[in-house]
């Protein structure tokens, strides 16, 4: 059997005009996870990830604790979807970025609502795929591990969004409860699936051994 680790990037920067970077915590994550790995002498025969810079960023801090050498495979559907166009497809007016904990509160509802209705196919979101179209990019990347990495160890660097929608596949859960896991991924968590010829397992979902100390209580986040 093979082992599939599924990492979400580290924080990035929710609320500034580019999302799409990781903070300075965000880095520090990623590289701390390296650090774990490293420290238990763990080595990927493969990487994925998207093709988005908080993706990449995540791979270098990884890279960059661990003293990996290897170079991933971009793999655009694992990519996230964009939770802007999500929330404009049902509330087009403007919506100020939060900045407040009922303006946050606010946004994720609105991603939520958004999102289910993304789901049941009764909007389409400007520049984004179908919800079928994006299943389908994220179970090409499972479908790959299973093809060409049998026995092996393969590592995933990808978002929220893609990896509970994986778990969601292979537990054959709703749309709703996918949205559960999607809302409670944490930066820099570690997934593990285990998979065969035929199909993927789940081993644990979103946990962060990297931080499991205390002077690492303040590391854990969602953004």
């Amino acid at each position: 059997m093979g082992t599939l680790y599924l990492v979400r990037h580290g924080q990035a920067s929710f609320g500034a005009a580019d999302y799409d970077q990781l903070s300075d915590l965000g880095r520090r994550q990623a590289e701390r996870l390296g650090r774990y790995w490293a420290e238990r002498g763990m080595r990927f025969d493969a990487v994925l990830m998207g093709t988005l810079k908080r993706h990449a960023q995540t791979w270098e801090g990884i890279r960059q604790g661990a003293g990996f050498t290897q170079e991933p495979l971009s793999w655009p559907g694992l990519n996230e979807y964009d939770g802007e166009a999500v929330i404009k497809a049902i509330y087009p007016e403007a919506i100020d970025q939060p900045a407040t904990p009922e303006s946050y509160k606010r946004h994720f509802h609105m991603l939520r609502d958004g999102l289910s209705q993304w789901m049941a196919g009764t909007v389409s979101p400007r520049g984004m795929p179908s919800y079928p179209e994006f299943v389908r990019g994220v179970t090409s990347a499972l479908d790959h591990t299973r093809a060409q990495h049998a026995n092996q160890k393969v590592l995933i660097v990808s978002s929220g969004g893609p990896i509970s929608t994986a778990v969601g596949h292979i537990l054959g859960l709703s749309p709703e409860r996918t949205i559960d896991l999607n809302m409670r991924i944490r930066n820099s968590s570690v997934t593990e699936f285990q998979f065969g010829p035929k199909r993927h397992a789940l081993l644990t979902f979103n946990t962060l051994p990297h931080l499991d100390q205390p002077q690492f209580a303040d590391w854990v986040t969602s953004a």
